[in-house]
């Protein structure tokens, strides 16, 4: 009797395509092809590394383009008074450092709350117009009434830096000029702060200072209490050409 055979060759059939799919397959993709566009990633053992963007040198938070282009090439520290509003006299203080332009400039003393002018920050200061001139303006001389503490800035230690009477709010203004660092406006630059030339004009007002806050709006000057007076004296580094950059927030922000 004969066997059928067809069931025998679709064995063998089936047997061949198995095997034929086992060793023969090809590749989907190509194991050491790249992965990812470049400037996105890169393969190594299969895994896709990100890269990070470079990073340029950081700058002062809270600048405009107009402020920034104002601070000096030379300058490497930077005291920054930054008002509350154009109307307010509250403001805070931060000093920044440039120690390596590659990285930027970054924090070295501060926050610290601050007053400013009764009437708050103006882009042209008057005499008598109870707001403090904002802008950028160098730091060159220092003083007070007080023995120097250490300032590495030019010290004036004289007895007229003593003052009398009250403040906007009835506060005592006595030992408000214990410690003083002249703001170049209007002024003379290399002179005492009691230096009465005003350059502009003597509408223009002048003998802004950063002095000792005695707890109330000042004229036009900043205040600091008298513990950061005394830090402020002793980091403020003639070497750095240090500037102080002040005004309200929208206006540096120019």
């Amino acid at each position: 009797m004969s066997v059928p055979r067809r069931p025998f060759l679709l064995l063998v059939v089936l047997f061949l395509l198995v095997i034929g799919c086992s060793t023969g397959a090809v590749p989907t993709s190509d194991p050491v092809a790249p992965h990812g566009a470049a400037g996105s990633g890169a393969a190594e053992n299969g895994r896709i590394l990100s890269v990070e963007p470079s990073r340029g040198p950081s700058e002062i938070p809270g600048l405009g383009p107009q402020t920034r282009a104002r601070i000096p090439a030379t300058a490497r520290q930077a005291l920054v008074v930054t008002g509350q509003g154009p109307d307010s006299n509250r403001s805070a203080v931060v000093l920044h450092s440039l120690d390596d332009p590659a990285l930027g400039w970054r924090p070295e003393a501060g926050p610290w709350p601050a007053h400013n002018g009764m009437e708050g920050w103006t882009d042209r200061h008057l005499a008598d117009d109870l707001r403090s001139p904002a802008g950028v303006f160098g730091l060159t001389d220092a003083g007070g009434r007080l023995p120097d503490p250490g300032a590495l800035l030019p010290y004036d230690e004289e007895a007229r830096f003593a003052v009398s009477g009250e403040g906007f709010l009835g506060e005592p203004l006595e030992g408000s000029f214990d410690y003083v660092v002249a703001i170049n406006y209007n002024r003379t630059p290399g002179t005492s702060p009691l230096d009465r030339e005003r350059p502009l004009g003597e509408e223009r007002g002048g003998g802004i200072w950063v002095h000792v806050d005695h707890g109330g709006p000042t004229q036009g000057c900043v205040s600091l209490t008298e513990d950061r007076m005394r830090e402020l004296l002793l980091a403020l580094d003639p070497a750095k050409y240090p500037v102080i950059v002040m005004g309200d927030a929208a206006s540096l922000a120019r």
